[in-house]
């Protein structure tokens, strides 16, 4: 009996592991604070692991492998009493076809991300109801993430996704957080994802899908194809960047592309690059230094 119940069990255990869309870490980085190993704080780090792994975010199946790899990182850089000043580093990639290369979809420096938390209180996050700051900011940026990755994957696959992100917005903008509100500038979650469902950007989705699905999973067979749609698509986002210069949009996907669209057109086959380099120093002259180094 005991040995039934023991793989039933693992079946079940391997299920919910199966289900969970993320493989994710925490890194709660107080050095600033002065204090950096006080116990508060991995306790947090332990809570949001925890919380964030053990989730089921969407009603899909994962398979493991199709987990999408994420890093959080909280730099703490105050605290008083309850009350904690942060910024979260957001970072994720998608797994390229035939290949053992990851692909960074997001990397965001989220600047408003001050809270509230007391150690060892439950960490609760209901979509209707602002109960958290912190829990809110993470499931905006965990449903922006799996939103991006579907995007890679299916054309317009992430939309029901920002649409949560959207609705996570809607909640919060009621509270005295920043980042949630069209006032709180421009560099702001509102604004980000104001874009993504925004048809002014709609062409974003289209890029996304090109850039991955017909650019780099097609990399190992086709190369050459391959980095031609990757130009493709820059030219696409070109279009975006015609009627909105220096989007924040276009802005984070250079931030998190930039090393890689350098790697791609340095080597392999030759393919004509001209316009691409007027796009990408038009698009993201910050990157100049990226762009100066494809030779060919």
């Amino acid at each position: 009996m005991n040995r039934i119940l023991l793989v039933l069990a693992l079946i079940f255990s391997g299920g919910i592991l199966q289900a969970q869309e993320l493989n994710a870490t925490v890194t709660i980085d107080a050095e600033q604070t002065g204090q950096p190993n006080l116990q508060v704080f991995r306790t947090l780090e332990a809570q949001l692991t925890e919380y964030i792994s053990q989730t089921k975010w969407t009603d899909k199946i994962y398979k493991v492998q199709e987990r999408i790899d994420c890093n959080f990182t909280l730099i703490i850089s105050n605290f008083e009493s309850d009350f904690f000043t942060s910024t979260l580093q957001v970072q994720a990639s998608r797994p390229v076809y035939d290949s053992t290369y990851d692909s960074p979809i997001y990397n965001y420096n989220d600047r408003q991300c001050n809270f509230e938390y007391i150690e060892f209180q439950p960490l609760v996050f209901n979509i209707n109801n602002f109960d958290s700051n912190l829990m809110s900011v993470l499931a905006f940026h965990i449903y922006t993430v799996i939103g991006l990755d579907a995007d890679s994957f299916e054309l317009n696959g992430g939309q029901e996704y920002f649409d949560i992100a959207k609705q996570i917005v809607n909640t919060a903008a009621g509270s005295n957080f920043a980042g949630w509100k069209a006032t709180d500038g421009t560099q702001s979650r509102f604004r980000y994802n104001d874009a993504l469902i925004s048809n002014v950007y709609k062409e974003f989705h289209d890029a996304m899908y090109e850039y991955h699905r017909e650019g780099l999973d097609l990399m190992s067979e086709q190369p050459k194809m391959a980095k031609q749609n990757i130009i493709k698509s820059i030219a696409t986002l070109k279009n975006i960047n015609d009627r909105r210069p220096n989007s924040y949009l276009l802005r984070t996907f250079f931030d998190a592309k930039s090393d890689e669209i350098k790697d791609i057109f340095s080597g392999g086959p030759n393919v004509e690059i001209t316009r691409l380099l007027e796009n990408l120093n038009r698009m993201a002259p910050t990157k100049r230094s990226a762009w100066s180094e494809i030779r060919f």
